[in-house]
């Protein structure tokens, strides 16, 4: 019986223990659920819900990432005011801050007849004197007004170089806009001449830095043609110019329309350039144009104001004298005619010559008769200056009794001859025949300037210049909407490609590369924008990043490929132009792709930087720190 009693306690007491753990598990339950919902309850009031909660018998803890160290703060006062303070375990950590986006550095420098205005925000640390003192030094001491601002951040490593290649164009362009920032100094001028057009962005070109992108905008006003000189001609071969020059629209239609009436049937090149002696210049062209065409045949040769009327051999003198009579009568004030009736021609098969000759081959011979050794090694010092030592080949010989002037002649064919492609220029005691072929639209007209300047506008001479597109190496050059839609086509079978999660070029980009590289070549400097763009995978700013490293990286592929990119500017678009799908794979792989637009000035700009390039009027003249995770995922799913 004791031992039933014992038991029998002893149960009751276990039992006791088992219901007591059951109702301390109980109760450590309901503690921790209610203060999950209590606390709960207090971070969903204050909109709070990146806050993740654990508890552990009477702690809470709460966990997260918050987005700021604010968001932070309220997350642990609303649980403190929701349960004890001294209860609440802090396991959350804030987004690392991105770190503040450091400003663009940038210049505008405008300079004209009144001097140089900087414009812009430039690193604290750039030295402001010295870089006015480089300034006035190679403006000749133009007055220079500073407007820059500064912001305290180191400076790229590019913007010294750029600084300084700017700067340096500053001083051969009297009439400029200049832009400059870190990777790019775009350039609006104006030169003087085409001449000097050509040679400015030749040395532009040439002294911009690598890692610097030039963009340049030259333009160059008319010519100044000295002297100013139109020949008309009217012989066997029909009517035509030799050489058309005038000073507006309306004077050339004036003059073309003349010619078309005294037979002229071909399309004339008529160069507007600036130089007239005088406002009534068309007035004196058609008249003289007129006179010619009634006479029938002969040449009529203006050179500012002195006009040479050479009749062609057998014209009646009657009719001579009254044509000109007329003409000189009627000419305006200022132009002075001088004309002139030759005798009719004799023919002399023993009549000296010197022929200059130019072979398709590009092989030139002077050959026929020279007055002197010290002219024969002249013309053949002129010739191999011209063209090249290897190509001239010399056989002519030294004669006695030859016509007064011969010598000059004959290096002026030589000089001619340098404006042709292919072709003949023939000295005779009465003439000096020049015919021949050349790539160049102006060559006829240039020669005949020549020509005059240098024997007269009443001297015997004839020209058959004919332009052959096929040597023109500007005609034969693509236009830029060709080269835009070639490259368009050499990416449409195989796009240019990179390694995954990088900006390096993958075996199939660089063979893309090649054919591109081969194209831009091809087509001369061309403004073209040099475009990024990726899929909507991961994160807009590494996205955005990813595309201008790989627009960049395409740049420096084509200078490794002996390619000019002066012209060629770098853009990153990242996912904000998409052209297909982004929720396709197909449309993704799409989307990430290297563009080639050509680059059209908008016309506002154009006409901002016009009034920018005016004289004045009384004046002559992204974050890419994302943590590693999102990076890694960016680039599985981008490439």
């Amino acid at each position: 019986m004791r031992l039933s009693h014992s038991v029998a306690v002893a149960g009751a007491f276990a039992c006791a223990a088992v219901l007591s753990g059951f109702a301390a598990g109980a109760a450590v339950t309901a503690i921790e659920d209610n203060s999950r919902r209590v606390v709960r309850e207090a971070l969903d009031a204050r909109g709070i819900g990146w806050a993740e909660l654990g508890t552990d018998g009477l702690q809470v803890f709460i966990a997260g990432t918050a987005p700021d160290e604010a968001a932070r703060f309220a997350a642990l006062s609303a649980a403190a005011q929701a349960v004890d303070a001294e209860r609440v375990v802090d396991q959350t950590v804030v987004e690392e801050a991105d770190a503040p986006a450091q400003p663009r550095f940038a210049i505008e420098i405008l300079r004209n007849g009144e001097g140089v205005s900087l414009i812009g925000l430039v690193p604290a640390s750039l030295d402001r004197d010295a870089l006015l003192e480089r300034i006035r030094e190679v403006t000749g001491g133009a007055p220079v007004a500073d407007m820059l601002e500064t912001a305290d951040y180191p400076a790229p490593e590019t913007w010294a170089p750029a600084l300084r290649h700017a700067v340096g164009a500053l001083g051969q362009l009297p009439r400029s806009k200049i832009s400059v920032s870190a990777e790019r100094v775009a350039i609006t001028a104006m030169a003087d001449s085409a001449e000097d057009k050509r040679r400015v962005e030749l040395d532009l070109a040439q002294g911009s830095p690598e890692t610097v992108r030039l963009a340049l905008d030259i333009s160059a006003p008319r010519p100044v043609v000295a002297p100013f000189t139109l020949r008309f001609v009217i012989d066997e071969r029909g009517a035509r110019f030799d050489a058309c020059t005038a000073d507006t629209e309306a004077a050339r239609t004036r003059i073309l329309r003349a010619a078309g009436q005294a037979g002229m049937q071909d399309r004339a090149e008529c160069i507007l350039a600036m130089g007239v002696p005088s406002p009534r210049w068309a007035e004196a062209a058609e008249r003289a144009i007129a006179a010619l065409a009634e006479l029938g045949a002969g040449s009529v040769t203006i050179t500012d104001a002195d006009i040479a009327l050479r009749a062609a051999p057998g014209t009646g003198q009657a009719r001579f004298d009254d044509v000109t009579g007329a003409l000189d009568a009627a000419l305006p004030e200022v132009f002075a005619l001088d004309a002139t009736l030759p005798e009719p021609e004799q023919g002399d098969p023993e009549a000296p010559r010197f022929v200059a000759t130019r072979s398709p081959e590009g092989q030139v011979l002077l050959r026929g008769r020279v007055g002197s050794a010290q002219t024969r090694e002249t013309a053949a010092s002129l010739a191999r200056a011209r063209f090249s030592v290897d190509a001239v080949h010399v056989s002519a010989r030294v004669a006695e009794g030859l016509p007064q002037g011969w010598s000059t002649r004959a290096l002026l064919a030589v000089e001619a001859l340098g404006h042709l492609d292919r072709g003949a220029v023939t000295v005779t005691p009465g003439s000096l025949d020049v015919r021949g072929v050349s790539g160049d639209k102006t060559a006829g007209s240039t020669i005949a300037r020549l020509l005059t300047e240098r024997l007269g506008g009443a001297a015997a001479y004839s020209l058959d210049v004919r332009y052959d597109e096929a040597l023109d190496p500007v005609a034969q050059l693509p236009t830029p909407e060709e080269c835009e839609a070639r490259i368009a086509a050499a990416q449409s079978e195989r796009k240019i490609g990179f390694e995954p999660g990088s900006a390096r070029v993958d075996a199939t980009g660089a063979e893309v590369l090649d054919r591109i590289a081969e194209i831009l070549t091809e087509c001369g400097e061309i403004r073209m924008e040099v475009a990024g763009h990726t899929d909507s995978q991961g994160r807009k700013s590494m996205n955005q990043q990813l595309s201008l490293e790989r627009a960049r990286t395409v740049l420096s592929e084509l200078r490794e490929r002996r390619v000019l990119t002066g012209a060629l500017e770098a853009e990153g678009y990242g996912e904000s132009a998409p052209i297909a799908d982004n929720d396709t794979a197909e449309g993704r792989e799409i989307n990430r792709r290297i563009e080639f637009r050509l680059l059209r000035p908008a016309p506002e700009a154009e006409a901002e930087a016009q009034t920018a390039l005016a004289p004045d009027a009384e004046s002559d003249d992204s974050d890419p720190q994302a943590d590693d995770g999102d990076a890694g995922r960016n680039a599985d799913e981008q490439d």
